[in-house]
């Protein structure tokens, strides 16, 4: 397929659901309790940006509740096969290509590398037989006690400054400073953690840490786009973190909109923006190590 049939397809399906008023990356993380970050079964590595976007649309679309995903060629090393008569879900990667292009400066021909993205298919392990027994095992549940303690421990290593009083939750880039209400003030304590990861998204952006653009003011497109940021690198945490994930601001689903049909790229800036600032959040807080934190399956940057 060529690149912006895939962007757009990507793109339009995503539209669609915000549309209708739902995010696509607001899940029931489990129908048990169990993180639903969908990985390759044969690497054991994360998927990431959109691709967790669109595995986790097939999950719950079509009641996977393995997150393990393998392509068919991957089963059949494995000794095992997909099923007779399933359909696959397709992923995206990111590949070059070589191109002569002219120099302006010079007038010479030279080689570049062109990026493109393209889809392949992969089949959820629920879809296969004969492969490895543990591939077919989903995790035990995590009590939501435990996984708000885990929470806990993890935002006072990542060690970010954070204010707790008033109305509001929100980062200053300013002052480099987390706002947030009491945590009695919140619905509950899942919905508080929610929140507080959101914000923590946001200070990945600061200029010592991941430099994005927060100058945005709100109503503008980048102003949208930093929220989509934050809004997919919590949802991330919260099913890598088994926290209860919900829509942090309902009232940006306009302006996102707005954004994706004006900008078929956007929604693969974000979430590759988004798992960036995940990990950086995953390795300051010492849930992944270093080399975790640069690798992932099959990314999708182009």
């Amino acid at each position: 397929m060529t690149q912006p049939s895939v962007y757009e397809r990507v793109t339009d399906a995503i539209v669609r659901e915000l549309a209708q008023g739902v995010a696509p990356w607001v899940r029931p993380w489990s129908r048990g309790g169990t993180a639903l970050l969908p990985y390759n079964a044969t690497t054991q590595r994360r998927y990431s940006g959109v691709n967790i976007l669109l595995l986790w649309g097939e999950a719950l679309d079509k009641g996977y509740r393995n997150p393990a995903w393998i392509t068919y060629h991957q089963a059949v090393e494995l000794g095992g096969h997909v099923k007779k008569g399933e359909h696959g879900s397709h992923v995206v990667y990111a590949s070059t290509f070589n191109k002569k292009v002219r120099d302006p400066a010079s007038g010479e021909e030279k080689d570049a590398k062109v990026p493109f993205l393209k889809f392949y298919t992969v089949f959820n392990v629920e879809q296969t037989a004969e492969l490895p027994t543990h591939l077919y095992e989903v995790g035990i549940p995590k009590p939501l006690p435990d996984a708000l303690e885990e929470v806990t421990v993890f935002l006072l290593r990542i060690g970010a400054t954070v204010r707790h009083g008033g109305d509001e939750a929100c980062y200053r880039p300013v002052s480099d400073v987390i706002d947030l209400p009491d945590p009695a003030r919140f619905e509950s304590a899942g919905h508080y953690y929610a929140t507080s990861l959101h914000e923590h998204a946001h200070w990945t952006g600061h200029p010592s840490r991941l430099a994005r653009d927060l100058s945005g003011r709100f109503g503008s497109e980048a102003y949208a786009g930093e929220e989509l940021v934050a809004e997919l690198a919590g949802a991330f945490l919260c099913a890598s973190l088994s926290v209860p994930g919900q829509l942090r601001h309902a009232e940006y689903l306009g302006s996102w909109l707005k954004l994706l049909e004006g900008d078929k790229r956007a929604i693969f800036t974000a979430s590759a923006r988004a798992t960036e600032a995940a990990r950086f959040l995953e390795k300051k807080g010492g849930r992944i190590r270093d080399e975790d934190a640069e690798h992932a399956e099959h990314e999708e940057t182009a």
